[in-house]
This record gives structure tokens, sequence and C-alpha cells, in this order.
């Protein structure tokens, strides 16, 4: 899997996670490791991608208590993603939605 670039961050990730079935899809998929990677830019930038308007407020909320943030993104022609960071900022998961 190729290298992602982050630029700067509104809140910290932690480590980064990825699942078995993410990362073998982007290691064998060039555009949808793509995807990967401008998914974690949009979260880390608090672009909460495809999630509904509740969804977005309460990561906004989040954001300042503490709270566990949830993304979602959807590209045509590639499979949903979900990116979640825990509570404490210690760990960003990046996984498939039949993966929770």
């Amino acid at each position: 899997m190729q290298k992602i670039q982050l630029g700067n961050t509104r809140f910290p990730l932690g480590t980064l996670l990825f699942t078995r079935g993410v990362n073998d899809r982007a290691a064998e998929d060039e555009a949808f490791m793509g995807f990967v990677s401008n998914s974690l830019n949009r979260h880390s930038q608090a672009d909460w991608g495809d999630v509904c308007n509740e969804d977005k407020k309460l990561n906004d909320q989040a954001l300042n208590e503490g709270s566990r943030l949830l993304s979602a993104y959807e590209k045509q022609g590639l499979p949903k993603l979900w990116i979640i960071t825990e509570w404490d900022r210690s760990a960003t998961t990046v996984l498939f939605p039949d993966e929770y």
C-alpha cells in the first residue's frame, strides 16, 4: 500500500489502523487507495462525508467534548468506507461498514 500523506489535521488521529478488508483492497486497487487517502484527509479536516445531518452535528460536538468521531464516504464504483476516531484520539480505523 502506498504511503498516505495527511495535511494539517483539526484533531489528533492517533495510530492509523486499517481492517484486513480495506488493507487488501487498497493493496490491489490504486483507485481505491486514492479514495482511502482522500477520505482520511477529509475526515481529518472535520468533513464528515456522507453521514446524516444529525451525525454531522454529533461529530461537531464530539470535537469539543472528546467523543468518538464517525465519518462515511462513498464514491461511485467503490465500496463505502467508514472512518472512526476513538474518543481519546488514540486511534483512527478505516473499515468497511460490514466489518464493524
